[in-house]
């Protein structure tokens, strides 16, 4: 397996070295929108610690990622009356895996509407950023 690449785009997020529509944060994650999202309120959660994916993340990190991953998705069902979540993690290109930082995505679905295609649609970023409040309040909420 190749080694971690401290220059991927979402080192450089976690770095603030690029921005992001930041939803949670603690000093063991970050969860923030994507920015082309396959339906409203997809969120993307990974680890700060530097990990490629599940192949060689420590198992406490990725616990914690689980425990984050969780949580967005319960403040997507309440805050968007989402009907269910999708929950993808992908692994190597052959796998799927685009950015080669462990990141789980959450993508809140609604009955009867298919998820649109991968990196397919930028959203707008006034759309974001207002996603990112409403799913923050969400979480600060309980």
């Amino acid at each position: 397996m190749p080694a971690y690449d401290p220059n991927n785009i979402f080192a450089k997020i976690l770095r603030g070295e690029l921005p992001c529509y930041k939803v949670y944060e603690d000093d063991k994650a970050l969860a923030f929108l994507d920015i082309m999202p396959r339906a409203p309120g997809h969120t993307l959660v990974l680890p700060k610690a530097p990990a490629r994916n599940i192949l060689d993340v420590p198992p406490d990190d990725l616990a914690h990622v689980a425990k984050v991953a969780q949580k967005i998705a319960k403040a997507a069902m309440t805050a968007l009356g989402a009907d269910g979540i999708t929950v993808q993690q992908f692994n190597e290109g052959p796998g799927g895996q685009v950015v080669f930082h462990l990141h789980v995505h959450v993508i809140p679905r609604m009955a009867g509407v298919p998820m649109k295609p991968p990196a397919e649609f930028k959203e707008k970023p006034e759309a974001l950023a207002e996603m990112a409040k409403t799913l923050m309040a969400a979480l600060a909420a309980g």
